[in-house]
C-alpha cells in the first residue's frame, strides 16, 4: 500500500515539475496539489487496509490552516497598503499650514519670531539663548516653570542690549533645569508644509529649506 501511495505522490509531483518548466509563470496551488494527490491516494488505496480517517482529516485540517494564514497574510497586506494610502491622503490636509518639527533655525519677520520646546519632564527653570547668523548670543530668554510636552514661545527681535534685530534667521538653544538637574529638551523650528508625497512607511512632507520630514516629524500642526 505504502509503495503504491508513494509511486502515486511522486507522479503527482512529477507531473508539478513539468508544469513549472513548461510555464515558469504558472505556479500550482499549494491546496490544489494536496487535494490531488489526497484524490489519487484513495484510488489507489488497499481496500482490505483503506486510509484512516483521522489521518485524512489531520492532514484536511492542516492544509486549511496553511491556507487560512495564507490568506490572512494576504489580508493583512491590504490592510496596511490602504492604512498608508489614507495616511498620505490625510495627511495632505497639512499643506499650507505651519508645523513645528525638530531643529534650532527660527525666521525673524515684522518683529516677531515663533519657536518652540519638547520638553522630557516638567521643570522650574527654562531658559532660551538665541544667536545670530554669526553664532553670537544676542538674546536670553527666561521663561520659568514649563510643562512637559509642547511649549512654544515668541521672540519679539529685542536683543539684551535693547536694540531691534534685523529680519532675517537666527537659531537658539534651550537650558531647561529641575532643582539642579539638567532635563532633556529638544527645540522645535516652525515651518510650512509645501506638499506631500505617498511613501512605504507612511507619508513625506515637503517642508521648503528644512527639506523632507515623515508623519511622526511633525510635532504640532497650527
Amino acid at each position: 500500500m505504502e509503495q503504491i501511495q508513494n509511486s502515486a505522490a511522486t507522479k503527482i509531483f512529477a507531473s508539478g515539475n513539468e508544469t513549472t518548466a513548461s510555464n515558469k509563470n504558472v505556479v500550482e496551488d499549494p491546496q490544489d496539489r494536496f487535494l490531488k494527490l489526497l484524490v489519487t491516494q484513495m484510488q489507489n488505496q488497499d481496500p482490505l487496509n483503506p486510509l484512516d480517517n483521522a489521518e485524512v482529516t489531520s492532514q484536511l485540517a492542516q492544509i486549511s490552516t496553511v491556507t487560512g494564514i495564507d490568506k490572512l497574510n494576504d489580508t493583512l497586506k491590504l490592510m496596511v497598503s490602504d492604512l498608508d494610502a489614507m495616511r498620505s491622503l490625510e495627511a495632505t490636509s497639512m499643506i499650507g499650514h505651519g508645523v513645528l518639527i525638530p531643529g534650532s533655525a527660527m525666521k525673524l519677520e515684522d518683529n516677531a519670531a515663533f519657536a518652540g520646546i519638547e520638553l522630557s519632564q516638567p521643570v522650574d527653570e527654562l531658559v532660551i539663548s538665541i544667536q545670530d547668523s554669526s553664532g553670537i548670543a544676542i538674546r536670553n530668554i527666561e521663561l520659568g516653570a514649563q510643562s512637559e510636552g509642547i511649549n512654544t514661545f515668541v521672540w519679539d527681535g529685542v536683543s539684551d542690549s535693547g536694540t531691534v534685530a534685523a529680519n532675517g534667521n537666527y537659531s537658539f538653544t534651550v537650558s531647561a533645569k529641575q532643582g539642579d538637574k539638567d532635563i532633556s529638551a529638544t527645540t522645535l523650528s516652525l515651518t510650512t508644509v509645501n506638499s506631500v508625497s505617498p511613501d512605504e512607511k507612511g507619508a513625506i512632507l515637503d517642508v521648503g529649506e528644512f527639506g523632507f520630514v515623515g508623519m511622526s516629524d511633525i510635532k504640532q500642526i497650527f
